[in-house]
């Protein structure tokens, strides 16, 4: 890890604690057309010209990635009637062969659908926090795969009704991690002045720019890609628009890490047929090496605090190991990189049952997808109030954003009800069968506008992945 690298931003002064910034809301939207992994994966494996090696790279990379379905803003891709009833296909023709339409094609695309899904979570996020779009004061929104002007950040403003004087700004091109940065200026923003309420939206196209291919790294992201928005209304306000919202996410302090390694491991370029993803072997690996260096600066933050309860006694303690009642939003850019997390940071098997549903549920949605885990943990009615969360997230570079939060349900449990809540789980346990041994997430709200129930996230016991494959963004 760089030793300059990694930088974070304290809470707000030493008032922070009474006028901390804090999620009052977040909402979700995915598109329409579900894409079912397996069908995905017989697409592209029966793609003319894919020899041998490539439907067996195919099939491992589908097969390995913890995925049932995604979401696409492409209908083609799930359905040959949709391409059948289309006179002139861009992606996907009546045959079942994939197309390579030039990037401006793909852009288009975006900025047909990009605005809706915008609006659509930003809409949910305001009525979770039971905030009025008249009252917003901040926009900032996030976005890495297309552009257009004036962009996301001035059509939100257009269609949710916002004031034409909200103070807007547009965080382009950081990959899967955005939504950390954009949580941190919200931060800045309510510190700078506790009275604003600041609009996070974070929507991303991913599936317009996969394609069919033999390279390992295009694969890779055919096999993991989605598309999603998600939103939150960030204040510092003790009351927000009249609302006191029982359910919020406090949010503390920020680092930012560039790995020494990794700047060639994971990119992001312009290409003549949409955008190009660099994926190499080395991602999980580097994760795997360097994140808890890279999460030090949020750890140590909470050691500071006091949150994290204190050391055994004569226990010097080390500012890099997680608390074992910490929460944590890890960004599933795939499988691998979820378990090496897990296993760097001597994790229990189900602290990473909200990433896992997600990736099962809707794959790599880059920056959108923290807010889906973050909405999850905040909806879960088995979080504690106030306990510590840690949230992370991979970008190209290869970089490490965090971020150190605290859940806050409004509903304290007393010591008996912990000691009950114990004794209730572990018999339930000594008295389950073998089979159901395999952590469940509590069922999260349907996202909008599809409905997405929950099933039992696992960590796969499939052996890690060729070196082609094992790269996750």
């Amino acid at each position: 890890m760089t030793g300059s690298a990694a930088r974070s931003v304290p809470p707000a002064g030493a008032e922070a604690s009474a006028a901390a910034a804090s999620i009052i809301g977040i909402g979700t939207a995915v598109p329409p057309t579900r894409l079912a992994q397996a069908a995905v994966r017989d697409l592209f494996a029966g793609q003319p010209g894919a020899d041998r090696l490539t439907r067996r790279l195919i099939a491992a990379a589908f097969g390995q990635s913890a995925i049932a379905e995604r979401r696409t803003v492409l209908p083609e891709l799930a359905s040959r009637t949709s391409a059948e009833a289309s006179a002139s296909p861009v992606f996907v023709d009546a045959d079942g062969r994939i197309l390579h339409p030039p990037t401006g094609a793909r852009n288009d695309v975006y900025v047909r659908e990009a605005p809706g899904l915008f609006a659509a979570a930003a809409r949910d996020a305001l009525a979770r926090a039971g905030v009025d779009a008249s009252d917003v004061t901040h926009v900032v929104t996030a976005s890495c795969t297309g552009f257009f002007a004036p962009g996301p950040d001035f059509r939100l403003v257009r269609d949710l009704g916002l004031r034409t004087t909200v103070s807007r700004e547009h965080l382009g091109f950081l990959g899967c991690a955005a939504a950390l940065p954009a949580l941190r200026s919200a931060a800045r923003i309510c510190a700078a002045d506790p009275s604003t309420i600041v609009l996070v939206a974070c929507a991303e196209l991913c599936t317009i720019h996969l394609r069919a291919s033999s390279d390992p790294d295009q694969i890779v992201s055919s096999a993991v890609f989605a598309d999603g928005a998600a939103a939150a209304v960030v204040t510092a306000a003790g009351s927000a628009a009249g609302a006191s919202p029982r359910r919020r996410i406090e949010l503390g302090t920020f680092a930012t890490a560039i790995t020494d390694d990794g700047e060639t491991a994971m990119g992001w370029t312009i290409g003549d047929h949409g955008f190009e993803m660099t994926l190499t072997a080395e991602v999980p690996r580097i994760v795997g090496r360097e994140v808890r260096a890279a999460l030090a600066p949020v750890l140590a933050a909470g050691i500071d605090a006091g949150v994290d309860g204190a050391r055994a006694e004569g226990d010097a303690g080390a500012p890099d190991v997680p608390a074992p009642d910490t929460l944590w939003a890890v960004h599933p850019g795939g499988r691998s990189i979820l378990d090496r997390v897990e296993d760097a940071l001597g994790l229990a098997p189900d602290a990473l049952a909200h990433s896992r549903g997600v990736l099962r549920d809707h794959g790599n949605m880059s920056s959108a997808t923290i807010l889906f885990i973050l909405r999850r943990l905040l909806d879960d009615p088995a979080t504690p109030d106030g306990a510590p969360l840690i949230a992370v997230a991979f970008a190209p570079g290869l970089t490490v954003e965090s971020a150190r939060m605290s859940v806050h349900t409004g509903a304290r449990r007393t010591d008996a009800d912990a000691t009950d809540a114990a004794a209730t789980e572990a018999s339930t346990r000594a008295s389950a069968p073998a089979s159901a041994a395999a952590p469940t997430a509590t069922p999260a709200p349907a996202e909008t506008p599809a409905t997405t129930p929950e099933a039992a996230p696992t960590r796969t016991t499939t052996p890690e992945p060729a070196p082609a494959l094992s790269a996750r963004r």
